[in-house]
């Protein structure tokens, strides 16, 4: 149990073993917004040796005033670009974006523990 992570607020642990097993499920799913800033859009450029310029033509898109990620629609679901379906992993691990790296951790869920479950099966009460 010492492998779980915690944070100070939340009625919650996560497990990150959890992941080898799991389908995905913060990967994949309903269609969301997977937001990048100025810094994450350079870095998973550089990561995938293009341009800012070209990685925004081929995997970003404006909502608002903010860029977010594309998905990709796979059978009646919806998943990141950048999520390996062989793997079950994503393709830019080391340069992905704040959103994904503080998953399970987000203020959303400190009142819907419930919900969170269901979609991690890395959740365990606290």
């Amino acid at each position: 149990m010492s492998d779980l992570m915690k944070k100070e607020g939340y009625p919650y642990a996560f497990d990150p073993k959890a992941c080898e097993e799991c389908q995905g499920r913060c990967c994949t799913g309903e269609s969301g917004y997977i937001y990048v800033n100025k810094t994450e859009i350079e870095s998973i450029a550089k990561l995938l040796n293009l341009n800012v310029n070209d990685f925004a033509v081929k995997y970003l898109y404006k909502k608002g005033y903010k860029y977010s990620l594309k998905e990709n629609l796979f059978e009646d679901s919806y998943e990141c670009v950048f999520y390996d379906r062989e793997s079950n992993g994503c393709k830019i691990y080391e340069a992905r974006p704040t959103q994904c790296k503080t998953f399970p951790f987000w203020d959303y869920y400190k009142q819907r523990v419930d919900e969170l479950k269901e979609e991690c099966p890395g959740i365990i009460d606290v």
